[in-house]
């Protein structure tokens, strides 16, 4: 399961190697920003991607089409989802 960063400051603590960061300085140069306004504009399109990625499934025409089918006649629930169907707690009124 994914741990969920909590930190209350705007501060970012990062070790990386000289070249790594050597590497970083001369993007940021190149593009007129600086160090932070870099790293943090790409960082946060790829968490972007990573997220969109996590978050959203894409069928195939034939699993889409299933799936409709499916939803406009669902199969008849067998034993195993009835068992677990009266095994929930009693709503509250």
């Amino acid at each position: 399961m994914p741990r969920v960063a909590i930190d209350d400051n705007q501060r970012m603590n990062l070790r990386i190697q000289p070249a790594q960061k050597a590497m970083l300085l001369r993007a940021a140069a190149l593009t007129n920003t600086d160090l932070t306004d870099f790293v943090v504009q790409h960082a946060v399109r790829e968490a972007a991607v990573v997220i969109e990625h996590a978050e959203h499934l894409k069928l195939s025409e034939r699993d889409s089409l299933r799936v409709l089918d499916m939803l406009e006649h669902p199969p008849m629930p067998n034993a195993r989802l009835l068992a677990a169907a009266k095994a929930l707690p009693a709503m509250p009124a």
